[in-house]
């Protein structure tokens, strides 16, 4: 049935006009598109929008948004696989650094996807994470072009097993949001991750400001081009005060036994 698809697909290739990206797609999902507008549109950046026929503009942030919950589960359902004995703590942690920016960017240059995205030359330049989205947004379109199984097969093969040695993953822990978590599971305190600000630069790319909370107390606050990098950029503030701040530790861990 594979087979017989694969050459159908091959015969339509000879008469459509996306020839390019249709064989780009191929090469790195191992399948061929039913649907070539969704990964048009999986390439389509904020900074320059496509206007669809009926006159409305659009971009791939809602496949981005999409393809970012998809791959949450797969990894997540990937590692538990993986590590039957392990905790939730580390497997929250080496989930969060698999779909972390800085990993997604990584693959997604490895897929070229910046020779292919459509984006305004100023948003390359400023939005370093442009490949990761892209590639959040590619899972979005692999999984509603051709659905969960062959969604969750594409992230397995051709981005976790080809992308990540995850033994040597697990050694690292540089995800500093990840770590933060895995202190307040250690300790049984609640956190808490708000967005405080949101504003644009001065060539229209948002900037997020996002505090962290620890046991009810503000603890840092952090900014990103992404929600993901504030986040982040909180968690080392937060995590760098905890060791420094021997008060503030204090505090925190008292306000959590009493509550």
């Amino acid at each position: 049935m594979t087979c017989l698809t694969n050459l159908i697909s091959l015969i339509k290739l000879l008469f459509i006009k996306d020839k390019e990206l249709y064989v780009y797609v191929h090469g790195i999902t191992g399948y061929y598109p039913r649907d070539i507008e969704l990964y048009k549109l999986a390439l389509v950046h904020r900074s320059k929008p496509l206007q669809l026929p009926s006159g409305r503009w659009t971009n791939n942030e809602r496949l981005e948004y999409l393809g970012d919950a998809v791959l949450d589960l797969v990894v997540a359902e990937f590692l538990y696989n993986q590590f039957p004995r392990k905790h939730e703590g580390f497997l929250t942690s080496t989930r969060a650094k698999i779909v972390q920016r800085e990993s997604l960017n990584r693959v997604g240059k490895a897929f070229h996807l910046d020779t292919h995205v459509r984006a305004a030359t100023h948003s390359t330049s400023h939005n370093s994470y442009i490949n990761g989205n892209a590639l959040e947004a590619l899972v979005g379109a692999v999984y509603l072009d051709h659905g969960y199984k062959r969604c969750r097969q594409f992230i397995v093969q051709r981005i976790i097993c080809q992308h990540f040695d995850i033994d040597q993953l697990v050694k690292v822990d540089q995800n500093f949001k990840s770590r933060l978590i895995e202190w307040t599971q250690k300790y049984h305190v609640t956190i808490e991750y708000a967005l405080v600000d949101t504003k644009n630069d001065r060539d229209n790319n948002p900037v997020f400001t996002t505090a962290v909370i620890i046991a009810g107390q503000y603890a840092a606050d952090g900014t990103g081009y992404s929600k993901k990098e504030s986040h982040q950029n909180a968690s080392k503030k937060a995590l760098d005060r905890l060791r420094s701040d021997t008060n503030f530790r204090q505090q925190v861990l008292s306000d959590a036994s009493e509550g």
